[in-house]
């Protein structure tokens, strides 16, 4: 595990080119920097566990099989229902909790307690989880497999929102979803004592639900979590070398906010759909944990958000695992998996409870220094 700033999104992947020959080795510069490399060998790290370096083939092997972006919906919920309730049951095992179904202010939640019970310090505490999914698959199973860990290992309740998603739903409907239970719990819990986290969609939606509170004048929790997607759309180096690094080739075109059936007719230079592009509004972001890893096509996304979020006085800490690929983390069994739940537990558990300080803005909103 590396925690870094944003001066790493130009490495990923890089020194780990090696031509298996001469002509292969011929690259080119076009002059508007794209470069071509054409056949390229890239080893798996060797800087990572030994239990990531014998799954990552298999995770591989397994993701191949995912339907795409465009298949039938319900094969693809499916598909990834089964995916994430296996999963589910094997964090079950290593980290005991209780789950029961709840609906809060017309939202389905799944509500995840430690089996041990809540620690005393967070009597007056708690999570709120948004599952990732790409806005269209992902809920309960998804949620289960993001909450589980984090309510054992932190000792605290954990809920997982089923907010809407596409195709059926479209920009706002999760949103909205996020504010109904927000605004409910506000009602038990100081905006303080409130810490909102997801992975993929999970975080970009975090992002978002965050943004409307600030629009909307509610107040902003104490603290979130923008895991695998964040601020911006999916873009920069990563979103073109991560495909790459994880067997996909390069593509043709990366996948982002528009191809989603769920931002149909939004605007992406919405700060609602967007939030770095509103140096304003970042201002009073609360502190933002972000998680992702040199394989995850979110990395250059990530760091710039980073980078905008400090620009902008936020206190933003940006984790990035090794030869890690997106939602790594879902996986149990890794040690780097370990650590990044540990590393979300501490960052909640340091920041929960505590009354924002003032911030000092930075002249440049760009993510200079």
């Amino acid at each position: 595990m590396i925690r870094i700033a944003a001066s790493l999104a130009a490495l990923v992947g890089l020194l780990a080119l090696h031509p298996a020959s001469a002509q292969e080795a011929r690259a080119g510069v076009q002059p508007d920097g794209t470069v071509t490399a054409p056949a390229s060998r890239v080893p798996y790290s060797d800087l990572t566990s030994p239990e990531a370096r014998a799954f990552f083939p298999r995770m591989l092997a397994e993701g191949a099989k995912a339907p795409p972006i465009t298949a039938p919906i319900a094969e693809s919920r499916a598909f990834y229902d089964r995916m994430n309730s296996d999963r589910a049951a094997r964090m079950q095992k290593l980290y005991p909790v209780t789950i029961h179904a709840q609906t809060i202010a017309g939202v389905g939640a799944d509500v995840v307690l430690p089996a041990n019970g809540v620690a005393p310090a967070n009597r007056h505490r708690v999570l709120i989880n948004l599952h990732g999914g790409a806005f269209l698959w992902g809920a309960h199973s998804g949620g289960l497999v993001e909450s589980i860990p984090i309510a054992s290992l932190g000792r605290i309740k954990v809920i997982s929102v089923d907010y809407r998603q596409g195709p059926e739903h479209t920009f706002p409907a999760a949103s909205d979803d996020v504010e109904a239970v927000y605004r409910a719990l506000l009602k038990q819990y100081r905006p303080a004592d409130i810490g909102i986290y997801g992975c993929s969609a999970g975080g970009i939606l975090t992002a978002e639900a965050v943004a409307r509170f600030i629009h909307d004048r509610v107040p902003v929790p104490g603290a979130i979590g923008t895991f695998c997607g964040s601020l911006l759309d999916l873009s920069g180096d990563s979103a073109w070398v991560a495909p790459l690094l994880n067997g996909q080739g390069v593509p043709t075109h990366h996948l982002g906010i528009g191809d989603l059936p769920y931002f149909r007719g939004a605007d992406p230079n919405d700060p609602l759909v967007q939030p770095g592009r509103s140096p304003a509004l970042l201002a009073k972001f609360p502190p933002t944990l972000l998680i992702t890893g040199t394989r995850d096509m979110a990395l250059s996304s990530k760091v710039r958000s980073q980078a905008l979020l400090q620009a902008a006085g936020v206190e933003a800490e940006l984790h990035v695992w090794e030869g890690m690929w997106h939602s790594f983390f879902s996986d149990p069994e890794l040690p780097e998996s370990r650590q990044a739940y540990r590393t979300i537990v501490e960052f909640f558990d340091r920041h929960l409870g505590h009354v924002a300080r003032p911030r000092r803005l930075h002249a440049d909103a760009d993510g200079g220094r």
